[in-house]
């Protein structure tokens, strides 16, 4: 096997981990994250849709960012 591959699932598992703390410990203020306008939301009667459209270009925006920044320093 491959040591970069160790290295990169090391690193992997502490940005999860750091992802995760913020997650935990500021839910109360990322309450706007699942609301913002493009999100596409529709109700009627039980039935309830939900496409995140606009939250899913911003988290992969900030993904690629964060990748981008690992594989140039690392």
């Amino acid at each position: 096997m491959n040591q970069n591959l160790g290295k990169y699932l090391i690193i992997g598992g502490l940005i999860l981990i750091v992802v995760g703390s913020l997650v935990y410990f500021l839910c109360d203020k990322l309450n706007w994250l699942g609301k913002l306008p493009g999100d596409i939301r529709y109700e009627n009667g039980n039935t309830k849709i939900y496409f995140p459209v606009a939250t899913m270009i911003l988290l992969s925006l900030l993904l690629n960012l964060v990748l981008y920044l690992i594989k140039r320093f690392f």
